[in-house]
């Protein structure tokens, strides 16, 4: 049959793997990064058996049941084989050793470290050491001469030398290699080897040839190549009978060739092009089983039965049928290769196979092996005699060659194994002392050896709890901790089920410890901790919820088998896989759920969008709320809720790790202040308990483009802060506490870098792209955007921003008539008043305009405030306090809003009236908008000179309320004198008409409340209510009067404007026919216009009276925007 290579399949992590037979070819056994030896019985068995040796291994070697392992600990161990029980330390370095290899009697085994030194230590007595020095760098690989006389080793000092053993002396040295630091910098790990049995040629993998030295005389004879090879070779291995050679490079090529011919006998590529690590020979049957730098293991199959067609020549294979059969039979035979049976020959690079198959007496061949208790089948003895032996047999088998097909191996995309479960901030749970979690609450370590297996939780913070002691009795390997309880879990034994075990601090009860154990066929896989509950998922693909008392409570299916599950708050967030992943690939799945009183699913089915060819590596939420993850690769992405919940990458660890082999074991992330709290690991992938590992911040960085420029970093800055300070929002939308200082300090920030972004694209003539900018802007920094084009005598763009502006403020009229319509006071039977309606929650136009507009310039599609207030329930004050929120850093913060005393007078129980405007021109809560306004950019913008007289004047005239007819002026006129203008009118003194109004009582004005009842018009969300009311009812049945009214308002708001004005024009239309007004209502608008006219002549009257009577009413102060801007598009 021909050569084929085997699909490879996942043995260990990344990192340096191991490979190699036992003596009779029975196990497959490997050692890789992760510390554990896996015996295999084939590359099929599904379950190998596992023995952990330590932390990580860097080398392996097999012999006479003596299993020899170097690990990360600088020692060189034994193990029984295939027992895998402990037989002691052969000896120590003060450096991680670097390659084992044993002798060909098994008596010895010679050790090169990264300390220079190579030991060879006595296998019976391990105090019979001999110690090589001479190496001015770290020892990559040592070989043994078979004959026990010569030992050879390479170097990062880019020697080759051989020694003898007898006396450590230098024998030769040959610079060969390129010189490095380290081993993990190095190009190759240079495996070098002797040939097996007779020892007559050193072969050395050197750049893209095998140079092999002849013994005694040590020159270089001859040098194996193939112009396949493009890369360095990594590794050199010897066949068992030593007639070939097979070596792979660090691009995944393997390449085979017959020594005696010095010609190519085989080609093989690595499916992914992965480094090859280790190669070694089946005893007996010509395999070679490989692994590869990502820890996965290989097989090709038939190596020396395809070498028996035919050498390869160096350049392609043979493209004619007579070509195959250009050597006879015989020829072949006393070359010493076994033809069983012949085929053709296996060329990736060429691709051209010819299905022949010639019909030979295999047996015979066999018994030859046989015969030859050597295993050399290249004996010309042997060979010859049966030759001589079977001459008639081979002229009448000769004459039978017929072609046969030859099937090809399947080389499309392989599958990738499923990742295991895992729990986010632990190591792995074969060490013998790891993390079970790290987390912003604390640590949980778990020691687990001869002495004691226990579990130490540790807590950052002691006011939350005191270090705890545990005794790991049940062998749990699971953990999570919050500042309520620390959840433990183990898996499923024979014995045992699988079982969680809570220990609630935070309880009263004097017991506060609970356990459940899981159904008989489900095992414990993952486990996390929320704010008030527990999660479990299981084998089963179930998740089961628990309070955090010990109470079941619900439970739903996985769409696949879980990976790893976090909890934050009222969130959950489980991932799993969806299906199977390809090419390295791991098809994972996202599941985010809020278990609060409302429950709901944000993110369901969603693909986690994992590096190419990596592997989940952590999960979790931020300080704040946000959920994110981080790969293999070192990117870590977060949850950006504003973009329709998608994932953005901020930051690359390996953009901050100053070694190939170094990590960053990921614990956290803030979203204020912004940073990445990791562990830095050299070496490895997740960090040792002792010493006590330091925590690193690392910056976090979107990645756009061009961030070497200006307007890049800009962008960078201005996008990392919007996505940043979304939690905000979220927040806000939950009732939560936050920080109202920080938010209008990050929009404060974006602001400025809109402004800066905005100066640099007018000094580089790009006015469209300022237009652009400007859309993103406030209020008040598209009037400074206004002046500083105008400034810069860029009138064109100045006119462009000012019709901009214009738009937006006409836009936000259009929704603050809306908003007026829709919280109108309902007809008699919705269950609201009026006092409600004009509860301070209520805001007036202009106020209510700038909040939404701040919200919608920081991208958020409803506004904090808004919603916090409209959810509110009418029975509930109108300045109810905030939840607490449990995320917070500080928990007893002033930032917490204390509910004002509002007293309700027969004043504030009326609608409110839109003719009431203070003295000084302008209302309080107008005054108060404008001023939070324009804190945004103080540093900014310059004050007025006026201002402080105008604000004393106003506080002074500040309960001299005037009434006066409303004048009707057009929207868009309003909105032009809005920026160019002022329109408010001018303060006056008090009239004798006008103290003649005062006078009057309030409810003089205030119509009867049955007459409002009746004779008001209805509003577009009263008909929308009394047609959507039976869908909501159906809906929740449950529900009572004010929640029907609080749902449908939810409702209402969600339509789009278009639908919201019909049914405003609906109301319109069917009010105005029944809108008859009553005589009572005519004579009070007589009066009040009497009364008005009376005022008016008043004032003619007393115009000319003393200064103290009559002041000369004083122009309203004009922002220096308004005048610039009005300055800069005067037309005379």
């Amino acid at each position: 049959m021909p050569a084929e290579r085997k699909p490879m399949r996942y043995a260990h992590p990344d990192g340096y793997t191991g490979v190699c037979f036992d003596e009779n070819g029975r196990f497959i056994v490997t050692g890789g990064s992760d510390g554990d030896i896996r015996i295999w019985e084939n590359l099929d068995d599904d379950d190998p058996k596992s023995i952990n040796v330590g932390e990580k291994i860097h080398a392996l070697a097999l012999r006479n049941g003596m299993l020899v392992t170097a690990v990360s600990n600088n020692t060189v161990q034994v193990h029984s084989f295939p027992e895998g029980t402990p037989d002691g330390i052969l000896t120590r370095f003060t450096a991680e050793a670097n390659h084992v290899v044993f002798n060909s009697t098994a008596t010895s085994v010679a050790a090169g470290s990264s300390d220079f030194m190579v030991k060879i230590i006595d296998t019976k007595d391990n105090s019979q050491q001999k110690t090589i020095r001479g190496h001015e760098g770290p020892v990559l690989s040592v070989a043994f001469d078979p004959k026990d006389l010569f030992l050879a080793s390479s170097s990062c000092d880019g020697s080759v030398c051989v020694w003898k053993i007898a006396d450590q002396t230098l024998v030769v040295s040959w610079p060969l290699l390129t010189k490095f630091n380290e081993v993990s910098r190095a190009t190759s790990i240079c495996r070098l080897e002797w040939q097996p049995r007779i020892g007559k040629f050193l072969a050395v993998p050197v750049e893209k040839v095998v140079k092999l030295f002849e013994r005694d005389t040590w020159e270089n004879t001859d040098n194996l190549s193939d112009d396949s090879i493009v890369t360095s070779l990594n590794v050199a291995s010897w066949s068992p009978c030593g007639g070939y050679v097979a070596a792979g490079s660090i691009d995944g090529l393997m390449v085979v060739w017959n020594v005696q011919t010095r010609k190519c006998v085989g080609r093989f590529r690595h499916e992914k092009a992965f480094r090859i690590c280790a190669m070694a020979w089946h005893p007996s049957e010509g395999n070679i089983v490989y692994t590869d730098a990502e820890g996965n293991l290989g097989l090709l199959e038939g190596v020396l039965a395809n070498a028996g067609s035919k050498e390869l020549p160096s350049h392609s294979a043979a493209n004619t049928f007579d070509d195959l059969f250009d050597e006879e039979d015989g020829d072949l035979l006393t070359k010493g290769i076994n033809l069983s049976p012949p085929s053709p020959v296996v060329d990736d690079d060429d691709g051209e196979d010819d299905n022949v198959m010639g019909i030979v007496n295999r047996s015979r061949h066999n018994r030859a092996i046989e015969d030859d208790n050597s295993h050399d089948i290249g004996s010309p003895v042997h060979l010859d005699k049966l030759d001589n032996e079977d001459d008639d047999d081979d002229n009448d088998q000769t004459d039978n060659v017929r072609a046969a097909p030859v099937f090809a191996a399947y080389s499309g995309p392989v599958p990738t194994p499923q990742q295991k479960p895992f729990q986010p901030c632990s190591t792995p749970s074969h060490l013998l002392h790891r993390f079970m979690v790290w987390n912003s609450t604390g640590i949980i370590r778990c020691y687990s050896d001869e002495q004691d297996n226990a579990i130490d939780v540790e807590f950052h913070d002691t006011s939350v709890h005191h270090a705890i002691h545990l005794s790991n009795v049940l062998n749990h390997t699971m953990a999570d901790l919050s500042q309520e309880a620390v959840l433990l879990a183990c898996t499923k034994t024979d014995e045992l089920p699988s079982t969680l075990q809570c220990i609630h601090f935070n309880s009263r009860d004097t017991n506060k410890e609970w356990m459940v154990d899981m159904p008989n066929n489900e095992s414990i896989e993952a486990i996390c901790l929320g704010q008030g509950w527990a999660a479990v998922s299981t084998n089963a693909q179930v998740v089961r919820i628990f309070s955090i008392g010990g109470i079941q409570k619900e439970l739903f299916s996985l769409m696949g088998p879980v990976v790893s599950m976090s909890g934050h708050g009222e969130q959950l967030l489980i991932s799993y896989h969806r299906g199977t992943g390809f090419d390295g690939d791991q098809c994972l799945g996202v599941q985010l759920m809020e278990l609060g009183k409302r429950k709901r699913q944000t993110l369901q089915g969603v693909p986690l969008p994992l590096n190419k060819k990596s592997y989940l590596m952590w999960q979790g939420f931020s300080a704040e709320g946000t959920p994110a993850f981080a790969d293999s690769a070192g990117i870590v992405q977060m949850l950006n809720r504003s973009v329709g919940n998608t994932w953005i990458p901020i930051a690359n660890t390996r953009d901050h790790c100053k070694g190939k082999s170094d990590y960053y074991w990921v614990v956290g992330i803030h979203e204020n202040p912004q940073q990445l709290r990791c562990i830095p690991c050299k070496g490895s992938r997740f960090p040792p308990t002792l010493p006590r590992p330091t925590v690193t911040i690392l910056p976090l960085k979107l990645p756009y483009c061009q961030t070497s420029s200006e307007k890049g970093q800009m962008e960078e800055q201005y996008w990392r802060s919007v996505l940043f300070h979304n939690h905000f929002d979220y927040l806000a939308e939950n009732s939560y506490e936050f920080d109202e200082t920080a938010k209008h300090q990050a929009l404060k920030e974006q602001q400025e870098l809109l402004m800066k972004m905005f100066a640099l694209s007018c000094k580089v003539e790009r006015e469209f792209r300022c237009e652009e900018l400007s859309e993103f802007m406030t209020q008040n920094v598209l009037n400074l955007a206004i002046k500083y084009a105008s400034r810069s005598k860029r009138l064109t763009l100045a006119q462009h921003l000012s019709n901009i502006a214009q738009e937006k403020a006409t836009a936000l009229l259009a929704m603050q008539d809306e908003d007026d319509d829709f919280q109108a006071e309902p007809k008699a039977g919705y269950g609201r008043s009026v006092a409600e309606w004009n509860s301070p929650h209520v805001q007036l136009p202009a106020q209510n305009c700038v909040k939404k507009k701040e919200c919608s310039e920081e991208g958020v599609q409803n506004c904090a405030e808004e919603d916090g207030d409209n959810d509110m329930d009418p029975e509930e004050a109108p300045y109810a306090r905030r939840r607490l929120n449990p995320f917070n850093k500080d928990p007893v913060s002033t930032e917490k809003i204390i509910p004002k005393s509002v007293t309700l007078t027969n004043g504030m129980l009326a609608r409110p009236n839109p003719f009431k405007v203070t003295s000084g021109g302008i209302s309080p809560a107008l005054a108060g908008g404008q001023a939070r306004n324009t804190n945004i950019l103080d540093s900014m913008t310059k004050t007025g000179k006026k201002s402080s007289n105008n604000n004393s004047q106003s506080a002074s005239n500040e309960k001299s309320l005037v009434l006066k007819p409303l004048v009707t002026k057009p929207k868009a006129k309003q909105t032009q004198a809005t920026l160019f203008q002022s329109t408010i009118p001018k303060s006056s003194s008090k009239t004798v008409g006008e103290k003649a109004i005062e006078a009057r009582p309030t409810q003089s004005l205030i119509p009867d409340s049955k007459n409002t009842d009746n004779n008001k018009p209805k509003t577009g969300f009263q008909l929308w209510l009394e047609e959507s009311r039976e869908a909501i009812v159906a809906e929740n049945s449950d529900l009572t009067e004010e929640e029907i009214i609080k749902e449908g308002m939810n409702r209402f708001r969600i339509l789009s404007s278009e639908e919201r004005k019909a049914w405003t024009e609906r109301a319109k239309s069917s009010g105005s026919i029944n809108s008859i007004p009553n005589a009572e209502d005519v004579q009070k608008r007589k009066r009040v216009e009497e009364l008005c006219e009376n005022g008016t002549e008043n004032q003619k009257e007393n115009s000319e009276e003393p200064e103290s009577l009559a002041k000369k009413q004083k122009q309203e102060h004009v922002s220096t925007t308004c005048k610039l801007a009005a300055f800069a598009f005067k037309k005379d």
